[in-house]
């Protein structure tokens, strides 16, 4: 299966000396050295130069993110198996989901200096479009799948471990996977809904024994409510539900 794979990729593409130049940055990157160039030079060529040269689509970097994107989610759930042994697999499930979003792969793409490396059509330079989020994720995934198609799973392994063990804080993320809040507002905004707000709607009981009814509206619209003993914990109780209802 895997020679099957790396035949599509043959070493085909005659470089120039910007694509050498690119070549040996990213033998810097993944501290490895390259056996097909070819491979690479399409992870990071971005559609917009399929109009300049008359590339096929199969010429850009889309078809490596596909397969970059599955073999990521393999390396990223070897790591937090690894690292985390007591955790349950709902732990493990949202903290992978956190470590492989699009804004995780775009910060590693920019501490990468991925977007340095980029090729783009005359049509989008000075645009911006190399410093696109989405963009940077996709290039990140496409150059994960390049590795493995070139030099096999256990480089692009170490490779994926070098930058998760470089640029993830543990702490952080895991202390946020429990902040319902904070995942209701990456959810709405993933998705182009309006930013949650929570408005308290009830509150019950003497002074020092209160609680507190609070109702979350997403998008403009009430989504759903939750009870604490705080602003704070109700809050939290109707992010979750919304999250529940939402996802």
């Amino acid at each position: 299966m895997f020679d099957r794979l790396k035949s599509y990729f043959k070493n085909d593409i005659e470089l120039t000396p910007e694509h050498e130049q690119r070549i040996e940055d990213l033998e810097g990157i993944i501290d490895n050295t390259i056996d097909n160039p070819s491979i690479y030079i399409r992870a990071l060529r971005h559609r917009s130069t399929l109009e300049d040269d008359n590339f096929t689509s199969t010429d850009s970097y889309e078809r490596l993110e596909f397969l970059g994107d599955a073999v990521l989610d393999l390396i990223v759930t070897e790591i937090i198996f690894d690292l985390f042994p007591e955790k349950n697999e709902g732990f493990l499930t949202k903290l992978r989901a956190k470590l492989v979003k699009g804004d995780s792969l775009a910060m590693y793409a920019q501490n990468l200096e991925l977007n340095n490396l980029m090729l783009l059509g005359e049509r989008v330079k000075g645009q911006g479009v190399e410093q696109s989020k989405s963009v940077l994720a996709d290039v990140f995934e496409a150059l994960t799948g390049a590795i493995y198609l070139d030099l096999g799973y256990k480089p692009t392994s170490d490779f994926v471990r070098r930058v998760i063990e470089g640029y993830v804080d543990f702490k952080t993320i895991i202390n946020s996977l429990d902040n319902y809040k904070s995942l209701l507002l990456e959810f709405a905004q993933a998705e182009r809904m309006e930013i949650p707000t929570y408005t308290v709607i009830s509150e019950e009981g003497p002074g020092h024994d209160k609680t507190f009814g609070v109702e979350v509206l997403v998008d403009n619209k009430p989504i759903a409510r939750g009870k604490g003993k705080s602003k704070k914990e109700a809050e939290q109780k109707a992010a979750r539900k919304a999250l529940e209802k939402l996802q």
